[in-house]
């Protein structure tokens, strides 16, 4: 399985911090130039590569850490997203409900990359917090996960234990899921909550 974080803003180096902590490759994208990417991937971990963005683009499950307003020109990059998991980390905050036909905003990203199967995960947590060891005083830092895709699930999940976090299933996209979802000007319970599970 490969892995690409797509924005490299504070939440994708925080992911990417998560990566070069538990030694696991990942691909890094920005819209900056290759050339000011390489230097801080570098920084990070040598797990961290920057790479253009078809390059990251090759990846099996590709975290999707930009602005919200640019997942459309992400989706614009390939004719076909069929095979690819797409883990939405995005914060519709402030986006009026009706620019989102009414869906939950990780629905409205789904219908932009056809063939993907997508994950909302990895959201609720501001960057600084995400970019911290996850594991502390014998419990690990809660990400919630959702999707309309159960099978999607699955792999997310343990993709996020083996970043030292512990996922919570939380169902669909507009059940469960909505708790982690900003609508309008008004944010999910669970959005900034900080949560540890203790190990059983």
């Amino acid at each position: 399985m490969s892995y690409a974080i797509l924005g490299f803003g504070k939440i994708g180096q925080a992911l990417a911090h998560a990566f070069a902590r538990n030694n696991i490759d990942v691909t890094v994208a920005s819209r900056r130039l290759l050339e000011e990417l390489v230097p801080q991937a570098l920084a990070i971990g040598p797990t961290v590569v920057a790479k253009s963005l078809q390059e990251a683009l090759k990846a099996d499950t590709i975290f999707l850490a930009v602005l919200f307003d640019q997942h459309l020109d992400v989706a614009k990059a390939l004719p076909s997203w069929k095979g690819k998991t797409i883990i939405d980390v995005t914060n519709a905050y402030g986006v009026p409900s009706e620019e989102l036909d009414g869906l939950p905003s990780s629905a409205f990203v789904a219908k932009s990359f056809p063939g993907a199967k997508v994950v909302k995960g990895f959201n609720h947590l501001i960057a600084a917090t995400l970019a911290t060891d996850p594991v502390v005083e014998g419990g690990h830092r809660v990400v919630f996960l959702s999707s309309d895709d159960e099978d999607a699930i699955v792999p997310v999940a343990d993709l996020a234990k083996q970043l030292g976090f512990a996922p919570v299933k939380l169902g669909k996209l507009n059940e469960g899921g909505a708790l982690v979802q900003a609508r309008g000007r008004t944010w999910g319970p669970l959005i900034f909550q900080d949560l540890f599970k203790k190990q059983q």
